[in-house]
């Protein structure tokens, strides 16, 4: 890594000769490759814009100059080259650099972009912010990986040209999220092409007229639009962007790093808005991940010279659950003609690409679009289909008003599978499922469970699709389940009942989820260390409805009660419970474990587990 090691931040990149740029680039990809191979990440999307995050540093005085990354996976290759290469091996790690940006880790880092299409509105209350400031800072937002597909984008687009700003969106089109992009957005931006001529023939013009003062605030909007009907004139195409008055260029190769290099210099100091479209390659550079894109997205860990990814044997062991929820759902359509699927940009990831196989025309896979997928399953609900929107459960916090508003208001049958519940390793506090159980509760007509193992996964799914159970959460782990042999006659589980898995005397441990076998290992060994001891667990499946009757009866037999969930504690199942019992009369104390009032970091779903002490070991502190 000749000029590679020679960076430690984009200062040391700006002393360059721009003419090694390309090895630059070509040495941050490799250790991008080399990287990722023994420690697992999202490595094709950087790859992809190894070019751009060269460019923009070289350009742009960074971090005076503010650069919006959307979605944050496109983002190592800007970790490597603001100061965190030496520390890139703890990416992803327990108490190691963190899986997407956030300015509490660098001041290079401008903003939270765990989750997609922020980034325009963020830029832009950012740039809106220096104009009235008097500052004179460049600020830059760039979106890609489907992520324009996103209400929230729209949105800042179109307030985008109301208010006095010179930002820069960069759209990074290389026609993937993590499957394919899908929608309208995405054949538009295929079919999008500028006439060279007048692209070349527009830089020129518009320096000349950014010389003159031509493109001052009072003007630059009536000149825009007369641009646009030139434009359109000349090129026999009305540009959506240029609709919005905001200035287009493009679209152009994104893997060219000395034309970047000349176009950004030229768009620098522009007044406006301005949007800058580049096609990129996602994988770029590396052969395997650029003919699969999709496996490439996070492959694990892989040979760097064979290309072969290096996977765990998992013969004989429990499916993930997302595997049965697919493979149950295809079960279930193939029974049931009213079913539907419906996913916002993740076939692969939440496994309905199972059922999009065989019944293509049955799944709908709506793009980064949370929101609208709740509603339009609504749409569908109302007309009788029985939708399953799978939605992870970090995201499905986006959908919060369409939950209610648009499903739970009219009683309609939508399955709201919410998959990644709970704590989910890696990604950090932006992906954990942990607020869905306290945000949910709270919504009239909604059921909503989680499933012990695979077997009740079946059975809930089962549940769901019945008649007049109305809207219906079912939400469950990510990873893999505890039952090899999964796949069982299901059956209907009358709503609102738990289980009595094991009877004891002295106290009861009350639990809701996969979480519930840390909390069985638990008790074994306290009552083996313990002699005499003795401990009731009761799985709960239902946190709305509750089942009133156990809750009778441990009300009833026990002075102690202690609750776990794999969820935020305040508000969740556990104060279902103590709210449940305390409304009845008893007085039994109640200690509730589950996820603290913070944000939990990332690592290994064992070690967090452990560090918020809902693992075995922190269950059996509380039973003692």
């Amino acid at each position: 890594m000749t000029l590679l090691g020679k960076i430690q931040y984009p200062a040391d990149l700006r002393k360059l000769d721009e003419k090694q740029l390309p090895e630059v680039c070509n040495e941050l990809r490799r250790d991008i490759v080399d990287e990722l191979s023994v420690n697992p990440g999202h490595l094709a999307s950087s790859l992809g814009v190894v070019e751009l995050t060269v460019a923009l540093h070289y350009v742009f005085n960074t971090p005076d100059d503010r650069i919006v990354w959307d979605v944050g996976h496109q983002a190592y290759g800007h970790k490597i080259l603001t100061g965190r290469r030496d520390r890139f091996y703890t990416n992803r790690k327990l108490h190691g650099i963190m899986p997407f940006p956030s300015p509490k880790e660098s001041e290079y880092d401008t903003f939270t972009c765990g989750h997609a299409s922020n980034s325009i509105s963020a830029a832009l209350g950012m740039a809106v912010a220096t104009k009235e400031k008097g500052e004179k800072r460049h600020v830059v937002a760039v979106i890609g990986d489907g992520a324009m597909s996103g209400g929230l984008a729209f949105e800042g687009l179109n307030n985008v040209s109301q208010h006095p700003n010179d930002l820069l969106v960069i759209l990074n089109d290389n026609n993937m999220s993590i499957d394919r992009s899908v929608g309208g957005m995405k054949q538009y931006l295929l079919g999008l092409n500028t006439n060279e001529t007048y692209n070349a023939l527009k830089f020129k013009v518009s320096q000349w007229m950014h010389s003159r003062g031509y493109l001052e605030d009072d003007r630059r909007n009536g000149l825009i639009r007369l641009s646009n009907a030139l434009k359109s004139a000349i090129s026999h195409q009305q540009n959506i962007f240029e609709g919005l008055n905001i200035r287009y260029f493009g679209p152009f190769d994104g893997h060219n790093v000395s034309e970047l290099v000349r176009i950004l210099k030229q768009l620098k100091n522009m007044d406006g808005p301005k949007l800058l479209h580049l096609h990129t390659v996602k994988g770029k550079g590396y052969e395997p991940a650029e003919k699969h894109a999709t496996i490439w997205h996070a492959p694990g860990m892989f040979d760097v010279d064979t290309g072969e990814r290096i996977v765990k044997d998992t013969t004989g062991q429990p499916p993930r659950f997302q595997d049965v929820f697919g493979e149950t759902l295809l079960e279930l359509a193939r029974k049931n003609p009213r079913i539907v699927g419906v996913t916002p940009a993740m076939p692969t990831g939440c496994s309905m690409n199972i059922m999009m196989g065989e019944m293509p025309e049955r799944t709908f896979d709506v793009g980064i679009a949370e929101g609208h997928a709740v509603t339009f399953s609504g749409g569908m609900a109302k007309e009788g289909m029985v939708p399953f929107c799978n939605i992870y459960s970090a995201f499905s916090q986006r959908s919060f008003d369409n939950i209610i508003h648009d499903v739970a208001i009219l009683r309609l049958p939508v399955v709201l599978c919410l998959d990644r519940a709970g704590l989910v390793g890696e990604d950090g506090p932006t992906h954990h499922g942990a607020f869905d159980i306290a945000s949910l509760r709270a919504i009239p007509n909604l059921t909503i469970c989680s499933p012990y193992d695979e077997h009740e996964l079946r059975h809930m799914m089962y549940t769901a699709q019945m008649a007049d159970h109305g809207p219906f959460v079912i939400r469950y782990p990510r990873g893999n389940g505890y039952i090899a042999d999964w796949r069982c006659n299901m059956e209907e589980i009358e709503v609102g009942t738990g289980r009595k898995l094991k009877d004891g005397n002295d106290m009861a441990v009350l639990t809701l989820g996969p979480i519930g076998h840390q909390a069985s290992a638990a008790i074994s060994e306290v009552e083996k260390e313990c002699p005499g001891r003795s401990i009731a667990h009761y799985d709960m499946r239902f946190v709305k409805p509750l089942d009133e009757r156990l809750l009778r009866e441990v009300g009833e037999r026990f002075q102690r009660v202690v609750t776990v969930e794999d969820g935020v504690r305040n508000g969740g199942f556990g104060s279902a419970v103590l709210e449940w019992l305390s409304d009845h009369g008893y007085k039994t104390e109640v200690v509730r474990l589950g996820l603290p009032d913070e944000f939990v970091e990332h690592g290994k779903v064992d070690e967090l587990q452990h560090i918020v002490g809902i693992d075995k070991e922190g269950i059996k502190q509380s039973l003692i």
